[in-house]
């Protein structure tokens, strides 16, 4: 089973505001991102295939796609692949924002 990883700013204090990240923030930021592309259905193939629909920022990492999915003002990655990591973490970065766990 592979470890999801959240991008959040939940941990940041900002007087009694919840901090979130915005989809039109993570619009901007990825569009200015060569290596990103964005799209509204994110389709898993195998024996059989699914599509799920969202928002999604298709990191692309060789011949591998993988997706960064915004939902409710955080971003998800899967860790399956280890050369997330460091991406996940300069996203982060970029975003002033944390990494979690789960």
């Amino acid at each position: 089973m592979s470890q999801r990883y959240r991008i959040t700013r939940a941990f940041q204090e900002n007087g009694n505001s919840v901090q979130t990240i915005s989809l039109e923030e993570c619009k901007r930021y990825f569009t200015s991102k060569p290596d990103f592309s964005y799209t509204s259905v994110f389709t898993v193939a195998g024996s059989t295939s699914m599509s799920i629909e969202g928002d999604f920022f298709m990191w692309s990492y060789g011949d591998i796609k993988i997706p960064f999915r915004h939902y409710q003002g955080d971003i998800y990655v899967s860790g399956t692949n280890e050369a997330v990591i460091p991406k996940m973490i300069e996203v982060a970065g970029e975003l002033m924002a944390d990494v979690v766990e789960g």
